[in-house]
């Protein structure tokens, strides 16, 4: 998928053994468990001293990124499993609108001692666009199961 902002995209690669898929862990110096409730709009945090490489495993979610007072709205499920790079210093939050809560991996690569606002929320500076993020969305899962697409 490529760079958007410095941000990476990147399907995550399998080997097949069997009827199984075997996808290779991302490196890193620590691994997180998130859990997204459903119908949450988080606000954005920055890391200054971490890299988040985030990988949706079940449901799905919107990752909103700030940049030159513009957000990019990126769409991540768990039909396609995507690893996204979020480097330090990069403004981004979460959407999940669905009724079912999402489970990410974060394995987190650590460039120094984590700064105690690197868990601070902080209050987007103009409202995220739901109806762009739900359109992302909606475009990456009918392009995943083709059953969900329209009738007609």
């Amino acid at each position: 998928m490529g760079l958007i902002n410095n941000i990476e995209v990147r399907p995550l690669e399998s080997v097949k053994g069997g009827t199984v898929d075997f996808y290779t862990p991302q490196s890193s110096h620590e691994t997180m468990l998130v859990q997204i409730p459903p119908a949450t709009v988080e606000d954005l945090f920055v890391h200054r001293f971490q890299t988040d490489q985030l990988l949706v495993v079940r449901g799905s979610c919107v990752l909103v990124v700030l940049r030159n007072r513009q957000y990019d709205y990126i769409p991540l499920i768990d039909a396609q499993p995507t690893v996204l790079k979020v480097p330090a210093g990069i403004l981004h939050g979460a959407i999940n609108l669905s009724s079912e809560t999402c489970v990410v991996v974060n394995a987190v690569l650590r460039h120094g001692t984590p700064h105690e606002r690197d868990y601070q929320p902080i209050k987007p500076p103009f409202p995220y666009n739901l109806e762009l993020a739900q359109a992302k969305l909606t475009e990456v899962n009918s392009s995943t199961n083709p059953q969900l697409l329209p009738v007609g």
